[in-house]
């Protein structure tokens, strides 16, 4: 009898699968039953061949042998008894299957280990592919009913073997190039000068502002403001650089009435928060908690394995259409939650039950859609989450709620003033009916915050003023100092990412430069722990410093094409390209080919007695 061979990234995952399937049998390395087998990777199981599998030449770190070009690239297995052990029995049930139905990661790197698992296996039979973004039962039968052909994901493949290959080029080529060339040599040392082509730009970003930090230089201003019923009103002509000319100004009012001007009053609205995509949940729960980005992406990726969540690794913050008829059901699964007995969310979903749910086009779009929508609950009543996973699942369940809320209606207060001839103003807002803010729960600040996880807007309710109306105040003057940019914190840095190193604090524009971020959102944590590891940056509370061999690392590399994050976002977006079928990947990568090349004569070319030591 011939099967239908289901392979998965983990066994878990396997696991749920199967029992779908009803393949309840357990053989070693695999499960088996009503005409299927169900087996599983464990991750990466091959990875592309190192140098001197290609070359012997290749095998020693000599400047003569660079740049290290392959004509062709190959895979191999990774050197590992669990890895060759799984294989085996892959590569037995791939040879007597019916049909292979690849049931890997629902996204690049999830296509990349499987196919290259098929290629080594040498598969000749019909491949299909299962594509869905939840575990839930529900999920997995409907994806069995609607099973893709494998060449669908074609472009997909090629843009995670382009991005392999061109990581391969550049950091093998580069990191050898640098290690020989800049490197002092030391018996103690052996650790290399590690060069990526996410990981340097990466680490520029983080030099660049720490050395802006530390050469600014302050400049002194004075700024004027006054008191008045218990309010406090700023100078509108803003900063006064002098201080004469402030004091003169100062001088002029504190013995004169204040004046009310001007009042005037605009009503505004405020949408809900959009749903979060990878990279906005690691930005908020490092604000919130302290999580890293790793942390935060293993908890999400744990409560997607327990069927909770949707798929985690994506970029995008739009529902389709098709989401919206199960919502309801959604939220009926989150109503029943309970946490010590209390249902923390029953409350909220109660209000906006019995009546059609809001349909907004900031939630549900299909065209901001292409692979896997935004992270959002399944319905799958959780329980026993640790309490890491509970905050991480408290979050996305609020947003999700609240986007089926009204907008929040608030009041912009603007009170206008005068003493003498110099002018004042303060604005206030208030609250008119507060919508979707309802679902959050507002927390004080603490101490540690940073100024840039502040709220930038602090609601200020003001009493009412009535213009004509004067008395008196209390006037002062007080000398304040320019301050230097904040240094990175893990949810900065994401989003420096994010926009290839560019301050956007625009949602929308931001959302459109995600396409020229350096690295993809799933790989940006690991990315940032990769330069933890080896010791280019540190943590100060939530601050992330750079090491002084992390500065000495930027500092060395003169080739802006390795440290530069808007090159990299440029790659980036050709490797987009190349998954949307609008760029060729032979392209590409002849690209970085010639790229490396020249990096590699630039470097050669250099004459200066430039030297590095590792060296805390």
């Amino acid at each position: 009898m011939r099967f239908k061979v289901c392979i998965a990234e983990k066994p878990s995952v396997a696991r749920d699968i199967a029992k779908v399937l009803g393949a309840n049998k357990s053989h070693e390395g695999y499960l088996e039953g009503n005409g299927y087998q169900v087996t599983w990777t464990y991750g990466h199981l091959c990875t592309l061949k190192e140098p001197n599998d290609y070359n012997e030449m290749w095998q020693h770190w000599n400047l003569g042998a660079l740049p290290m070009i392959p004509q062709r690239f190959g895979i191999k297995l990774i050197d590992s008894e669990h890895v060759k052990k799984q294989f085996a029995v892959i590569e037995k049930l791939y040879a007597e299957a019916e049909e292979i139905i690849n049931c890997g990661d629902a996204g690049q790197e999830g296509e990349l280990i499987q196919r290259w698992v098929m290629q080594k296996a040498g598969v000749k039979c019909p491949v299909k592919r299962l594509w869905i973004s939840s575990l839930t039962e529900e999920a997995i039968k409907e994806g069995f009913s609607n099973l893709k052909d494998q060449k669908d994901y074609e472009p997909l493949y090629m843009a995670g073997l382009s991005r392999a290959i061109g990581d391969w080029l550049l950091g093998m080529n580069a990191t050898r190039l640098y290690t020989i060339k800049y490197k002092e040599r030391s018996a103690k040392d052996r650790q290399p000068l590690s060069i990526g082509r996410v990981q340097t730009p990466t680490l520029a970003i983080i030099v660049n502002r720490q050395k802006e930090i530390e050469n600014f230089t302050p400049t002194p201003y004075w700024v004027l403001s006054t008191q008045y019923r218990d309010t406090l009103f700023t100078a509108t002509k803003g900063r006064y650089n002098s201080k004469e000319e402030g004091e003169k100004a100062f001088e002029e009012i504190k013995d004169k009435p204040f004046e009310v001007t001007g009042v005037t009053k605009k009503n505004g609205t405020e949408r809900p928060p959009q749903l979060f995509d990878l990279t906005t949940l690691q930005v908020e729960c490092n604000k919130k908690f302290g999580f890293s980005a790793e942390q935060t992406l293993n908890i999400i990726q744990d409560l997607y394995e327990k069927k909770i969540t949707t798929y985690p690794r994506v970029d995008t913050q739009y529902l389709t259409d098709d989401i919206y008829s199960k919502c309801p059901q959604t939220l009926n699964g989150v109503y029943k939650y309970k946490v010590g007995g209390v249902a923390p969310y029953a409350e909220l979903i109660r209000t906006i039950g019995g009546k059609p749910l809001r349909k907004d086009k900031k939630v549900f779009d299909n065209s901001k859609v292409t692979d896997h929508h935004a992270i959002i609950p399944t319905g799958v009543t959780p329980v026993g989450l640790t309490d890491m996973e509970q905050k991480v699942y408290d979050l996305i369940c609020r947003r999700f709620i609240a986007v089926f809320y009204p907008d929040c209606k608030f009041s912009t207060t603007t009170v206008e003033g005068k003493v003498g001839e110099v002018d004042f103003k303060v604005t206030g807002k208030e609250i008119l009916e507060p919508g979707y803010r309802v679902c959050f729960v507002k927390e004080k600040k603490t101490e540690e915050d940073s100024e840039e996880t502040k709220d930038k807007d602090e609601e200020k309710t003001l009493p009412t003023f009535v213009k004509g109306e004067s008395g008196p105040h209390e006037p002062t003057f007080t000398e304040k100092e320019t301050t230097p940019p904040p240094y990175y914190t893990e949810a900065t840095l994401l989003r420096a990412m994010e926009t290839a190193g560019k301050f956007v604090d625009n949602e929308e524009l931001r959302a459109a430069m995600k396409e020229n971020g350096i690295g993809r959102p799933s790989s940006r944590a690991n990315i940032i722990e990769t330069l933890f590891k080896r010791h280019y940056i540190k943590r100060q509370k939530k601050r992330i410093v750079a090491t002084p061999t992390g500065i000495a690392l930027v500092d060395i590399i003169h080739e802006e094409l390795l440290k530069s994050p808007e090159l990299t976002g440029i790659w980036e977006k050709k490797l987009r390209d190349i998954e949307a079928r609008k760029y060729d990947a032979g392209v590409f990568i002849q690209e970085l080919k010639d790229q490396i090349t020249q990096i590699v004569n630039q470097v050669l070319a250099d004459n200066s007695s430039r030297k590095l030591s590792l060296t805390e």
